[in-house]
């Protein structure tokens, strides 16, 4: 069908539907209701099915001669609508799950005619006693009804709703059209229930704090900028709430944690989004060792929660995850770059070489290619030709060498193992602390779970001078032309001057994290609601 003749059709549909309207308002009758709250109250469809869980064979149908005939009151979304002479049969959904509504022309007398002015997606009301069909099916035999909304538009399907991008524009419709999109979101839901849980339970205080900053800091990210009309004053949209809950443990505060909107005006992809949803949380009297342990049990305590919550869902979901949550490795990036050299047969002399344009980048593709490892060596070079310093080369190997095949290079059978990456150049993170053992490098961790980049955690720096010659560092990079480089904050240093106690901090997508555990392919799969171009007719 053209997009043309579509658009007639669905015109032809929505003036059907609108003249059923006018003639229940004819009537006297509201075809939006508002008085739902009147008479007994309502029940949960999900609540009906559990109270009749009994009369359920193994079989899945129901006894009638099991089912208490007890009379409910329910409401629902009409997802399915057949009439058989003087029988219909209505299928419902809402919040807690679907039911069956037997109406007959029998019982109703000449309410039944009202059924004529019901569609698909239109929002009911009935009341009536539990039964089983003769089918087994359990359903509400309906003593009365009305119509509480009229939907004007017709209800997409799941076969009829396929197209991406339309299901992100109106997610109102995938959400009903695609049931197990609205599974992916409640568990979104129950992950950050669980997340505040476990925290809740060791001690730490939920805060909120600022999403508009006066200077960009807290992570390496190029930010959105705006303006405060009253102020006159340019404002950029927070990249990450790091120095502010720094300042919290500064104050005393000394478990501090906050499930933070961010805001980066970066690139779009399968694992990026402008806004986003992270974990940061900071305690005192702990390093980033103490962080380890910790996020282990986080993640861990997560998915059971979620097994709980959706037993069904997340069966699915673990059956088809290419990684598992049993064991974590711990790697430093010198060995995890040593071993991926190895692997691809390169020894040494890739992490060796200061730059690349006269090294025989074609035998080492050649050789690494007889492994079985596609590295992007264009990007490499480039890369390379920018590295002014030992802790720099090392993370370019990294990023570029080891990072793409921790997947493949720790695993237990079939399934990838989550791997924590230590020991971290001092030139790539500008607010954790020097390692005692190595100043080259500093205390912290990346924890990789399937591929992805998952948490960020390290001893937080807390000697003010250091932090201050991090932070003009980092004003050199932005005068370089650099978009990702941090401003001086003058005031953040001042806090450290008042003494922040040896402290570890630890942040965590919450995108990703749901990524993960419901096997979404994209970003954009858990978010309500992405950004994106306006479409026609926004």
């Amino acid at each position: 069908m053209s997009k043309e003749a579509q658009g007639k059709t669905e015109q032809a549909l929505g003036e059907a539907r609108r003249a059923k309207a006018a003639r229940l308002r004819e009537r006297g009758e509201n075809p939006f209701a508002n008085d739902v709250t009147s008479g007994e109250p309502l029940s949960d469809l999900g609540a009906v099915r559990a109270g009749c869980a009994g009369a359920r064979g193994p079989d899945g149908r129901y006894d009638p001669g099991r089912i208490e005939p007890r009379t409910y009151r329910v409401a629902g979304r009409i997802l399915f609508l057949r009439a058989m002479g003087g029988v219909s049969f209505v299928r419902l959904r809402d919040r807690t799950g679907e039911l069956q509504l037997h109406l007959s022309e029998a019982a109703l007398g000449a309410a039944y005619a009202g059924l004529d002015e019901l569609d698909l997606g239109d929002f009911v009301e009935a009341t009536g006693r539990a039964m089983a069909t003769r089918r087994g099916e359990l359903s509400i035999d309906v003593e009365r009804f009305r119509l509480l909304t009229k939907a004007y538009r017709p209800l997409c399907t799941k076969t009829s709703f396929k197209d991406v991008e339309s299901r992100y524009r109106m997610r109102y419709v995938d959400l009903v059209a695609n049931p197990a999109v609205s599974d992916v979101f409640r568990a979104r839901s129950m992950m950050l229930s669980a997340i505040r849980g476990f925290l809740d339970g060791r001690g730490f205080i939920e805060v909120e704090t600022p999403s508009m900053h006066s200077l960009v800091g807290g992570a390496a990210a190029r930010p959105f900028r705006t303006h405060h009309n009253a102020l006159d004053l340019d404002l950029y949209l927070r990249i990450a709430p790091e120095l502010y809950l720094k300042r919290l443990v500064v104050g005393g505060f000394e478990r501090v944690f906050e499930i933070a909107r961010c805001y980066r005006n970066e690139g779009v992809s399968t694992r990026h989004n402008p806004e986003f949803t992270m974990l940061e949380f900071y305690q005192a009297y702990a390093t980033y060792e103490t962080l380890l342990g910790l996020t282990e049990d986080l993640l861990r305590h997560v998915d059971e929660r979620l097994g709980a919550a959706l037993p069904e869902q997340h069966a699915a979901w673990s059956q088809a995850r290419g990684f598992s949550l049993e064991r974590f490795v711990r790697v430093t990036m010198r060995d995890a770059v040593a071993q991926a050299l190895a692997r691809a047969d390169l020894g040494a002399s890739v992490a060796q070489q200061a730059h690349l344009p006269d090294a025989p980048v074609g035998e080492w593709a050649e050789r690494a290619g007889r492994r079985g490892r596609a590295i992007d060596w264009a990007g490499y070079r480039q890369a390379s030709q920018r590295c002014a310093t030992q802790g720099e080369r090392l993370f370019c190997a990294y990023e570029f060498l080891a990072e793409p095949f921790l997947t493949e290079d720790y695993r237990a059978g079939e399934r990838s193992l989550p791997v924590f990456v230590l020991g971290y150049p001092v030139e790539v993170s500008p607010l954790a602390r020097k390692s005692d053992a190595d100043p080259s490098q500093v205390d912290r961790f990346e924890l990789f779970l399937g591929g992805q980049e998952l948490c960020n955690a390290f001893s937080e720096l807390n000697d003010p001078d250091d932090q201050a010659a991090r932070f003009e560092a980092q004003v050199v990079l932005k005068s370089r032309g650099s978009e990702e480089a941090m401003d001086y904050d003058h005031d953040y240093v001042r806090a450290l001057e008042h003494g922040m106690p040896p402290t570890a901090g630890f942040g965590m997508g919450i995108d990703r994290l749901a990524m993960l555990l419901t096997g979404a392919p994209s970003i954009r799969e858990v978010i309500l609601f992405p950004l994106l171009r306006p479409g026609e007719g926004a």
